[in-house]
């Protein structure tokens, strides 16, 4: 099945976040948090403005970004646990 999201939505997959800390300390499963880092799978076409015109989204399939806490709906979609959020929940992309 593949899935499109509509005007400025963005679907993200969290990044499996580190299992040790700096010091070498295994953090057990049921102590981690959910990373707010993730790559974006696929994303609208882009919201419209008040003349009706659609503006592109800044981000694309690929780019990893920060994104909030609690931020975004977590579907399954192919089994795949993922992230449908607005772009606007994002906080920048990573380099």
């Amino acid at each position: 099945m593949t899935f499109r999201p509509l005007h400025d939505r963005v679907v993200v997959r969290r990044v499996d976040s580190e299992e040790k800390t700096t010091g070498g300390i295994i953090i057990p499963d049921t102590a981690k948090e959910k990373p707010q880092e993730g790559e974006v799978v696929s994303v609208g076409p882009g919201a419209r403005d008040d003349s009706g015109k659609v503006v592109a989204l800044d981000v694309k399939a690929g780019d990893r970004v920060l994104f909030g806490k609690w931020s975004g709906t977590e579907v399954k979609i192919d089994g795949e646990e993922l992230l449908i959020m607005k772009e606007s929940d994002i906080m920048g992309v990573l380099a």
